[in-house]
């Protein structure tokens, strides 16, 4: 964590900014909290824990300059809420999520298979893509499943899962 930290602080002081503790704090919130993609208002409670004069606006403030610089993804989901999720050294792009519409659930696919397309998109029309992002939508097993448990014992109910 703390060789991520530092690479975060080099990447800020490159652009002239520095690693404030409210900073540092919001970093250390994501990096902890990986798999979840919070919100603004998820990282806040969370660093209250770690720097409790810390407001709102500054988390708010920081998650948007991370956006820009590209450290963290900003991500949106459909449902007006906007996540927030580190960017990896890893991955050249970004993973790509399956949004559960009826739990809200995301699981993250960490494979890129674009990468065939882009080759096609650079070759054929001389487009390099730079970044992507692929989500989709539809229905969890775990959903599914009660549904079709719900069809099981009620044959005259109508299946919502198709």
């Amino acid at each position: 964590m703390e060789a991520r930290i530092e690479k975060v602080k080099q990447q800020l002081q490159s652009q002239g900014y520095k690693l404030t503790p409210q900073r540092e704090a919001t970093v250390r919130v994501l990096l902890e909290n990986e798999e979840d993609h919070l919100s603004a208002e998820d990282v806040f409670m969370l660093v209250k824990d770690i720097a409790p004069e810390i407001g709102l606006a500054t988390v708010y403030r920081t998650l948007e300059l991370l956006s820009e610089m590209h450290i963290v993804e900003k991500l949106n989901f459909g449902d007006g809420v906007a996540r927030y999720d580190l960017r990896t050294d890893t991955n050249k792009h970004h993973h790509h999520h399956l949004i559960c519409v009826q739990c809200g659930t995301m699981s993250e696919i960490m494979e890129d298979w674009l990468t065939p397309l882009e080759e096609r998109l650079e070759r054929e029309y001389g487009f390099t893509v730079l970044d992507h992002r692929l989500d989709f939508q539809g229905i969890c097993a775990k959903c599914k499943a009660k549904a079709e448990a719900a069809n099981a014992s009620d044959p005259t109910a109508s299946s919502s899962v198709t």
